[in-house]
C-alpha cells in the first residue's frame, strides 16, 4: 500500500512508458499507447476480476486517486460491486437532473402557455378572432391564474376564474372554460403538467357549476342558419372553388356532418364502393359509432379529390392536429360572401329543408343529424340506425342542393314529389 509518491507518478507519465505500476491495495498506474495516463482500481467480486477506471491524471491527482481506491474497497468487502453502484450512483444523478430540467420546463407561466397555444393554433384564425381569444383570457383569466405554471393549477384556481361570471356571462364563462381546457391540455401534452384536467366539464366542473345557467347560454346561442331556398347558390359558388377547404364544406353541407367529423374525417372511414362513410364512437359527439350514407354526389364529389402524401386526412393542414382549422370552413364562406353564416347552421338549414319539403318520419330527419330521439327503453329493442331510409332521404337533399332554383323540385318519402321552390 502507498508504494507511489508524486513525483514517481510524474516522472511515469513524461516518460510515457507503457504499462501499468502498482500502489497498492488495487490501485495502479496506466500509461496506454497514446501517452495518456490514468488510475485503474482492481478488485476481485464472486471471484471474478475487474478494471475500474478511477480518473483520468493529472486531473485526478495520487490522493485522490487513493481515496476513490479506499471507497471502493470498502464496497468489495460489503459484497458489493464498485462498478455497479457507479453506474447506480450515474443513473441516478441523470435522473435527477431530469427531473430537475422538468421542474423547471413546468414553471412555464399560463400565460405563456396560452400565447404559444395561440401562436400553435392561431395562424388561420381571423385577426379579429385571435384578438378575442386572447382578450377574453386576458380578462377573466390571467388576473387569476396568468403567473401560476401550468402544474400548480388546480380545480380551486379554475373556479377562481369561472365563478364571478358564471350567473352572469354564463356564455363568456363556458368560452373561458374550453380555452383553459385547451391550453392545459397542450400543456400536458407538453409534459408540462399531469393529472385530470382540471377544466374540464364533464364529470367534474358541471358537478360544481350550475349547470341550468349553462342551459340558459346555450339556448341564448343562435347559430346563424342560411335559408334551404338557397343552398343551390352557395354549391354552385363551392363547385367552381378549386380549393380543398370548398371540397370539406361540400361534404358537410352533403351530409348534414359536424365540423370536427369532417375536419378529422380519415380515408379508411371512407367505403366508396358502398357509398357510406362510417365514424368510430370516439369521433361522435354522442359518443357511438354512426354511418352516413353517401348520395352520388358526395361519391363523385371524393373520387376526384386526391390524397395528400401520407396524410390519413381528407382534409390535411399543417397544424399541430394534422388537419385544416376550425376556422377554414368558415374563412372561406366569408371569402364567397357569406360573412354572416356559421358553418354549424347548415345542420339547421338541411333539417328546415327536410321537415318542411319531404315526408320522411321525423325519427329518420333527427337520426340524419346523429340524433337518436328513442328513449333507453326503445333504444334496447330497436337497434336500426335507419341507414337506408336516410341513404334515400341524403340523396334527395343531395339532388335538390346542386339543382337550378328552376328545376329545383323536392322529391320526398317513397318517391313522392312534395313541393316546387316558390310554390
Amino acid at each position: 500500500m502507498g508504494t507511489l509518491t508524486a513525483k514517481t507518478v510524474e516522472k511515469l507519465a513524461k516518460a510515457a512508458v507503457v504499462g501499468m505500476t502498482g500502489d497498492g491495495g488495487g490501485l495502479y498506474f496506466k500509461v496506454g499507447k497514446s501517452g495518456g495516463a490514468s488510475w485503474i482500481f482492481r478488485y476481485k467480486i464472486a471471484g471474478r476480476g475487474r478494471d475500474m477506471g478511477v480518473g483520468k491524471y493529472p486531473e485526478i491527482t495520487l490522493a485522490s486517486a487513493r481515496e476513490k481506491a479506499a471507497d471502493a474497497r470498502k464496497l468489495t468487502k460489503a459484497g458489493h460491486d464498485p462498478l455497479a453502484a457507479r453506474d447506480s450512483e450515474r443513473e441516478h444523478k441523470r435522473l435527477t437532473a431530469e427531473a430537475e430540467r422538468a421542474r423547471e420546463a413546468r414553471r412555464v407561466a399560463f400565460e405563456t402557455l396560452a400565447t404559444d397555444y395561440l401562436a400553435a393554433h392561431g395562424s388561420h384564425w381571423s385577426v379579429s378572432w385571435r384578438k378575442g381569444w386572447l382578450r377574453k383570457l386576458e380578462l377573466y383569466a390571467f388576473p387569476h391564474i396568468g403567473k401560476l405554471p401550468a402544474d400548480k393549477i388546480e380545480t380551486e384556481h379554475v373556479l377562481r376564474v369561472l365563478q364571478p361570471i358564471w350567473a352572469t356571462k354564463t356564455r363568456t364563462a363556458d368560452e373561458v372554460r374550453g380555452q383553459l381546457e385547451q391550453i392545459l391540455d397542450a400543456a400536458k401534452s407538453r409534459n408540462l403538467r399531469e393529472g385530470e384536467n382540471p377544466a374540464r366539464w364533464r364529470g367534474h366542473l358541471d358537478n360544481l357549476l350550475s349547470k341550468a345557467e349553462k342551459k340558459k347560454a346555450r339556448k341564448r346561442q343562435h347559430f346563424a342558419a342560411m335559408k334551404w331556398q338557397d343552398i343551390g347558390g352557395l354549391m354552385r359558388k363551392l363547385s367552381q372553388d378549386e380549393s380543398r377547404v370548398a371540397v370539406a364544406l361540400q361534404l358537410l353541407l352533403f351530409t348534414g356532418a359536424r365540423s370536427h367529423m369532417v375536419r378529422f374525417a380519415t380515408w379508411d372511414e371512407i367505403d366508396l364502393q358502398a357509398r357510406t362513410w362510417s365514424l368510430p364512437a370516439e369521433r361522435m359527439k354522442t359518443g357511438k359509432p354512426f354511418v352516413v350514407p353517401l348520395a352520388d354526389e358526395v361519391v363523385e364529389l371524393l373520387e376526384s379529390l386526391p390524397p395528400v402524401g401520407e396524410s390519413p386526412y381528407l382534409f390535411p393542414g399543417i397544424g399541430r392536429s394534422g388537419v385544416i382549422h376550425d376556422d377554414a370552413m368558415r374563412d372561406r364562406l366569408i371569402s364567397h360572401g357569406y360573412a354572416g353564416l356559421t358553418v354549424h347552421g347548415f345542420r339547421s338549414t338541411f333539417r328546415d329543408w327536410a321537415g318542411e319539403c319531404t315526408h320522411y318520419p321525423r325519427e329518420i330527419c333527427e337520426m340524419a343529424l346523429a340524433h337518436d330521439e328513442r328513449d333507453q327503453t326503445e333504444g334496447a329493442y330497436s337497434r336500426t340506425d335507419f341507414l337506408e331510409k336516410r341513404r334515400g332521404l341524403m340523396a334527395d337533399w343531395a339532388s335538390y342542393a346542386v339543382s337550378t332554383p328552376s328545376d329545383n323540385v323536392i322529391q320526398g318519402a317513397f318517391g313522392r314529389q312534395a313541393q316546387r321552390v316558390g310554390d
